[in-house]
C-alpha cells in the first residue's frame, strides 16, 4: 500500500486552526522531543472530549479530508466524523493528504486521554505550528501499558533518555545522549 508521505505540521496547522485542544502521543511526541527513536510514519492525537472540541476536531477533520485508513484502500474509506459520532470513539486510524495521523480519544495507561495528559504536557514545535505533546513519562507508561513487541524494544532508550533529561534538569543542563 503506497500512503501518502508524513507532513505532520498540516495535521497539526489543521487542528491548530480550528482551535482543537489535543495533546501529541506517541513515538512522535517523543521524537519532537528529542528522543532518539527512528522516524515515525504517522503522528498520534489525543483530542478533548467535549462537545465543542470534538465540533471543532470534525472541521479539522473536514479541512484534511480524513478517512479511515484501511489496507485495502489506498486513498481511505470515507466516515460520519460529526461531534456527536466522534464522541462514540476510542480510536481512530485516519489517513489524509498530509498522511496517516491516529486519534486515540482513550490512549493506553491514560482513561481520562486529554485531560489526563494535558496537565504535564510540554509545548513542541511541528514544523512553523505549536503543540502540545504528552510527557516523556507518560508515552513510557503508555507504552508499557499498550504491550506491543515495537513499544517493548523502544522502552529501554525511551527510559534512558527520560532519565537524562531529569538529570539534566536536577543539575540546571541541557540533556546530553549518545
Amino acid at each position: 500500500m503506497n500512503r501518502p508521505p508524513l507532513n505532520a505540521e498540516t495535521i497539526v496547522a489543521a487542528m491548530n486552526d480550528h482551535g482543537v485542544e489535543y495533546v501529541v502521543i506517541g513515538a512522535f511526541a517523543a521524537i519532537a522531543q528529542g528522543a532518539p527513536l527512528e522516524a515515525t510514519r504517522d503522528v498520534d492525537l489525543t483530542p478533548r472530549r467535549t462537545a465543542q472540541n470534538l465540533e471543532r476536531l470534525s472541521e479539522a477533520l473536514r479541512q484534511l479530508g480524513a478517512k479511515i485508513r484501511v489496507d485495502d484502500l489506498e486513498d481511505g474509506l470515507s466516515f460520519d466524523h460529526s461531534g456527536a459520532s466522534l464522541a462514540a470513539m476510542t480510536m481512530l486510524n485516519l489517513t489524509c493528504p498530509a498522511g496517516d495521523f491516529d486519534l486515540a480519544f482513550t490512549p493506553a495507561a491514560s482513561p481520562a486521554g486529554y485531560d489526563d495528559l494535558a496537565p504535564n504536557a510540554r509545548s513542541i514545535h511541528v514544523g512553523a505550528q505549536s503543540a502540545k505533546a504528552a510527557d516523556l513519562w507518560d508515552i513510557i507508561r503508555s507504552k508499557e501499558a499498550a504491550g506491543r513487541e515495537k513499544d517493548w524494544l523502544t522502552l529501554p532508550l525511551l527510559k534512558e533518555y527520560a532519565s537524562r533529561i531529569d538529570r539534566a534538569a536536577e543539575d540546571g543542563a541541557e540533556p546530553e545522549f549518545g
